[in-house]
């Protein structure tokens, strides 16, 4: 049997015990090769050909995905990230590193042998790797999606030996190199579970077994209809009003009145109305993620109806910041961000143009279009001195950037205000550009930021734009932002532990 190796780049004082490991593993390979798999020729021939090219694990990932839960997808593109990133190492260094040469096929009886032999070398096992790698990945994001897929994952692994396409050992190192694959990418782009919170002031909250008591306002304009009638499966005696969006504030002060637990579904917007009538009669609030970006219930832990109906079926909720701005007569609360300058007019051309094209590019395109515009930075006064900026970000919260990912907020009750400004000196259009898109919590010379429990402004010119979760107004003169701590409750899933 050969398992044959370069050996010249290895120490003298290893070669020895490196042939025994490479003897060891080819009787391991032959030992194989005989043993009878009942029930194993007419599936792990075929399972071995179906993943050629990835083929197996990107249907894997359309048919995962397409249950259409947001955890399903997410694990759905972190299994084929890792199944890239895995398959790039192996063609780029692995195979090159170690030219072993493929296991003679005479022990393999024929029936089981690939109709076409693999010509790379034999180390690492490239149909391994990938499998483990896209195992790996969606168990990161899924753990029950990748209970499902590790048992395939496995099959495919088990496949390469069965039909003599590889050593035991270049399955092993393929596997090891995929699992390795998924976790650079958990590194990179942390999991949703990673970057939630682990602590927050628990409150005390109704527990309602069969949703009796709960009253859950849905946007009908944010394509609600799949999650509510989840929800409804889930807490069968939960009351669901449906409405548009001109209808959503009316409909939550009239569920108010009977409510013992306020729901909201529906994007950002929506969100907030439900905060402010629940603030207004003392009422806990369960959010069910309805809209595009969803990032006050993705930060409470809510991803899904199953995951809100655990949380009111066991009372489990939390205390939450709240943060309100007050300009000329009136005031408003907001749960997530406040902004004024290009931003606001980028929110426009986002909203304007995300239904077609998708948010991603939609906030490309807008940031074009503002950035075009002939314009003067914002002037603003705060604490007796004038301001220029083109943008000021204020966060309910401290938000934070891990790795790649997006900014999230890993508390929702840490006391102060996030404020991020991009200055106005100059035209930074190339850092005003990457702010707007890749967010104001992007870093550069042009940018400041500061933590504070209170700001006020003031004169702002008549119809100056502000934006809060999403809605814009205009405001002038003074507008005074302050932080209102652990003020409203919201139902929230314990953390697991682990």
């Amino acid at each position: 049997m050969s398992a044959d190796v370069d050996l010249t780049a290895v120490p003298a004082t290893g070669r020895n015990v490196l042939r025994r490991l490479l003897a060891a593993d080819a009787r391991l390979f032959e030992v194989a090769a005989r043993r009878n798999w009942p029930g194993a020729q007419k599936v792990l021939p075929r399972l071995s050909r179906s993943a050629n090219h990835g083929v197996l694990w990107f249907a894997a990932a359309g048919a995962i995905a397409a249950t259409r839960t947001p955890r399903a997808r997410r694990a759905a593109v972190r299994g084929l990230a890792s199944l890239s990133l895995a398959s790039l190492t192996v063609n780029t260094l692995g195979k090159r590193s170690v030219r072993r040469t493929r296991p003679v096929l005479d022990p393999v009886p024929l029936s089981r042998q690939l109709k076409r032999q693999p010509i790379t070398t034999s180390f690492p096992s490239g149909h391994s790797a990938s499998a483990a790698a896209f195992a790996a990945g969606v168990a990161l994001e899924s753990p029950a999606w990748g209970a499902v897929v590790a048992p395939v994952a496995f099959s495919v692994a088990t496949s390469r030996v069965y039909t003599g396409a590889h050593f035991p050992s270049d399955v092993l190192a393929g596997a090891a190199l995929g699992v390795g694959a998924a976790f650079v990418v958990r590194k990179l782009v942390p999991t949703r579970a990673a970057a939630r919170p682990v602590a927050r002031p628990r409150a005390d909250a109704p527990a309602l077994p069969d949703g009796e008591g709960l009253v859950m306002v849905a946007n009908r304009a944010s394509g609600t209809a799949d999650r509510v009638r989840a929800l409804h499966d889930a807490l069968p005696q939960a009351e669901i009003v449906e409405c548009e969006p001109e209808e959503v504030r009316a409909e939550l002060d009239k569920a108010a009145a009977r409510a013992r637990v306020l729901g909201v579904c529906g994007g950002d917007g929506t969100v907030n109305a439900g905060a402010e009538v629940a603030l207004l009669h003392s009422l806990p609030l369960a959010v069910l993620p309805g809209g595009t970006l969803n990032h006050f219930a993705y930060d409470l832990g809510v991803e899904d109806a199953a995951g809100l109906a655990a949380a009111v079926r066991a009372g489990e909720a939390v205390q939450v910041d709240v943060g309100k701005f007050t300009a000329d007569d009136r005031s408003s609360v907001f749960l997530n961000t406040l902004s004024l300058g290009v931003y606001p007019e980028l929110v426009r051309e986002r909203e304007h143009w995300s239904p077609r094209i998708g948010g991603w590019a939609a906030g490309v395109l807008g940031a074009v279009k503002v950035l075009r515009a002939d314009r003067h930075p914002l002037v603003v006064q705060a604490a007796g001195k004038q301001h220029p900026l083109w943008m000021l970000f204020i966060g309910n919260g401290v938000y934070r950037r891990s790795g790649l990912g997006a900014g999230r907020r890993t508390e929702l009750s840490d006391g102060p205000l996030d404020v991020r400004v991009v200055h106005g000196n100059g035209w930074p259009t190339l850092r005003l550009l990457a702010a707007a898109v890749a967010g104001p919590l992007s870093r550069s010379q042009g940018h400041a930021a500061v933590q504070l429990g209170r700001l006020r402004l003031s004169g702002l010119a008549p119809g100056t734009p502000l934006a809060y979760d999403g809605e814009v107004t205009s405001v002038s003169g003074t507008v005074t932002v302050e932080k209102l701590p652990e003020i409203l409750t919201a139902y929230s899933p314990r953390p697991n532990p682990s």
